[in-house]
């Protein structure tokens, strides 16, 4: 056994720290707002929130009776349209034009219009999502849509994983449990401002593999992914007395569109799984020409409605009902960017004339979650920036499953159309501002290596997705040291991908970037050891761009135009092994002066935003929350709280003896002590 490197004294150069926030020992209680009132099951709406939307973002919105003569002149009443009701089933989702009126969707021969909300699965603590299914179905949803990421469900090569969180099956089956039907959209490339758009990280290694074509080492990977994740689907559809009423084939590939028979070679591929529910691609208004395939179902992503809305779409299929399968009610956030916000009245009326006219929709999102891990994404436009922790994407729900005005004004807006009452809306999650904690151990980052799985050896660099680890698949997220001896300075070069900090021995002189590949190392008396620490700030999910994303050191690194040689490369991928080999959850599970100093904090569990106010504009850190999850914030933190949510405990098996929530702090520069919390998110 090596002994523990922990130190009882407090040093902010580098640590790593530990604390507990428990939630349901005995004592004295938080101070916490629990903002509702319920009356018999309604939930009175919060004030609004203040929005500055820029002008261009929602123009006056333009009638739909400029595209259709008939509206819609009575209530629905689908009650006896829901997976609980429906037992005798035959034709599933189907289309109708009968000439008369406007082409509709029609379920088990019935007309039927999909009110769709877009609620997923792996951005929701799997202990929320019955509450979140639910607040769906009171507001008046008939249907929830989900992606389904792929680097999530196979994160080494021929390795999945579809269970705790990423259940797919238990979230499918609760929906239909709930009343709730499902539009599956699983890819293989999803988008969904995830890291590389779901496609797994270890697709990069080959440099000849070009993702989302006919290449033959992309269709393998595809092939043996649908092997797995198809035999789940197949139970869960509609026939088979599942709630899947449709399959998405891929995901905009039209704002792509790089290979032709790609498209056709998916939809073949999901019909000889057997597939047998309705099929649909789904693109952006101006790309549907070039991201349909004949047999599929065309749908279109929209934020606002305009003259020529449908004009591709109409070009494609005129006797098809129209499916909005991205009704944008807001926007993700970028590392540096205000929070995006939308008006929930231009929301509301939009929604208003989808219904008035018969066109069915999908809510993107209903509630948005949290980007857990390293799972966010990044855009690039000229510039890298990737998108941060928080999916609250202005959503109907907020990222810690709050009510909203736009909530509200939709909950009346579907009750107006309904023949029947809506169901009551659930009580809100409390929320707690705790007392500030102060970590009280830690563990320099020189330290930590020792801990880490033995180093690569390597020549030269080597990037984050082609070390020999993980069983031949690579490091998919966090950072890599790379160490190399050194005995002369001058102009130091490095392709580092996204942000590195240098250092000789232990103490930093510099930072690299994608704007800034060199840096100046003073003369040296004696050999000293260069150090790069490189950082995965997330993968592009979006655009041709994501066919270069590799990570780590990309080429050599030189000093002087001289190339170095000879590199020892250590892999900090962040994982539970990793801290549990250093001894950290060892010394945590057994502090109980630790708990006593920080307070006792009541017998009821609240949720609660972490606010660690030292964070500074030139420090990142990552935070593991409940030896589950794991948040991450950004050098330019306009983001400035973290939603943490309490979990079930007796999922820990690890630290099921403790009712509390550890954090872990990995700091990249100097910063101050106390972590706060609040309750109230500010975005």
């Amino acid at each position: 056994m090596r002994s523990s490197p922990l130190s009882p004294c407090l040093s902010w150069k580098r640590m790593v720290g530990i604390f507990f926030l428990p939630f349901i020992l005995s004592g004295f209680g938080p101070r916490f707002k629990q903002e509702e009132n319920h009356v018999f099951g309604k939930v009175h709406p919060p004030q609004p929130r203040v929005s500055a939307v820029p002008p261009s973002s929602l123009p006056n919105p333009l009638s739909l009776s400029t595209f259709f003569p008939s509206p819609a002149s009575s209530r629905f009443n689908w009650s006896h349209l829901t997976p609980l009701e429906l037992k005798n089933r035959s034709v599933g989702l189907g289309t109708e034009s009968t000439g008369q009126g406007n082409p509709h969707f029609t379920l088990e021969g019935h007309k039927f219009l999909i009110f769709g909300g877009s609620i997923h699965y792996f951005r929701v603590p799997r202990e929320y999502w019955r509450d979140r299914l639910l607040k769906l179905k009171a507001c008046g949803f008939n249907t929830v849509t989900t992606y389904v990421p792929w680097n999530l469900h196979e994160p080494e090569r021929g390795r999945f994983d579809f269970s705790g969180n990423l259940d797919l099956e238990a979230f499918v089956l609760m929906a239909s449990e709930i009343g709730l039907w499902v539009i599956l959209r699983p890819g293989p490339y999803i988008c969904s401002e995830i890291d590389l758009g779901g496609l797994p990280s270890w697709l990069l290694q080959d440099p000849q593999l070009l993702l989302r074509t006919t290449n033959k080492g992309f269709i393998e990977a595809v092939e043996k992914y649908f092997d797995h994740l198809i035999p789940r689907v197949i139970p869960l559809q509609y026939r088979q007395g599942g709630p899947v009423i449709a399959v998405q084939v891929e995901n905009e590939y039209g704002s792509f569109n790089k290979d032709k028979k790609y498209m056709p070679y998916l939809h073949k591929a999901m019909l000889r799984r057997g597939i047998v529910e309705l099929l649909l691609t789904s693109d952006g208004e101006k790309n549907v020409l070039s991201g349909h395939t004949k047999g599929v179902l065309a749908t279109i992503n929209l934020q606002k409605l305009h003259r020529n809305t449908f004009s591709q779409l109409h070009k494609v299929q005129r006797d098809k009902p129209l499916l909005i399968m991205e009704y944008w009610v807001g926007w993700f956030d970028r590392w540096g960017d205000k929070h995006h916000v939308t008006d929930a009245k231009e929301i509301e009326h939009t929604v208003s004339e989808f219904i008035k006219y018969e066109i069915s929709f999908n809510v993107y999102m209903f509630h948005g979650g949290t980007n857990f891990g390293f799972l966010n994404g990044a855009t690039y436009f000229g510039k890298h920036a990737g998108v941060v922790t928080s999916y609250d994407y202005d959503a109907v729900l907020t990222e810690a499953g709050d009510y909203t005005e736009k909530y509200f004004k939709l909950q009346k807006l579907f009750g107006s159309f309904s023949a029947i009452p809506l169901p009551r809306v659930p009580k809100l999650t409390p929320k707690a501002a705790y007392p500030p904690v102060r970590p009280s151990l830690y563990l320099r980052l020189w330290d930590v290596l020792a801990y880490l799985n033995e180093p690569v050896r390597s020549h030269q660099p080597i990037n984050m997705e082609n070390l020999p680890i993980n069983n031949g698949s690579g490091q998919s997220y966090g950072l890599v040291l790379y160490e190399k001896s050194i005995c002369s300075g001058g102009r130091l070069c490095a392709h580092a991908h996204d942000m590195a900090q240098v250092f000789l021995d232990e103490t930093m002189i510099g930072i690299l970037n994608e704007n800034n590949q060199n840096l100046h190392i003073p003369e040296l008396r004696v050999c000293r050891y260069l150090r790069i620490l490189v950082e995965n700030q997330g993968r592009v999910n979006f655009s041709w761009q994501i066919q270069n994303e590799q990570k780590g050191i990309t080429g050599s690194v030189s000093i002087n135009n001289s190339s170095l040689e000879g590199f020892t490369i250590y892999s900090l991928e962040m994982k539970m092994s990793f801290f549990e080999r250093t001894g950290i959850m060892d010394s945590c599970s057994s502090m109980d002066v630790t708990l006593g100093d920080i307070g006792i904090l009541g017998l009821r569990k609240h949720c609660t935003f972490l606010e660690p106010g030292f964070i500074q504009k030139t420090m990142r850190c990552v935070t593991l929350i409940s030896a589950l999850r794991s948040h991450k914030l950004s050098d330019q933190c306009e983001l400035q709280c973290l939603f943490h949510p309490v979990l079930n405990m007796s999922h820990l098996s690890h630290y099921q003896s403790f009712f509390s929530s550890q954090v872990i702090l990995f700091e990249k520069m100097m910063s101050g002590s106390d972590i706060e919390s609040t309750d109230k998110p500010m975005l």
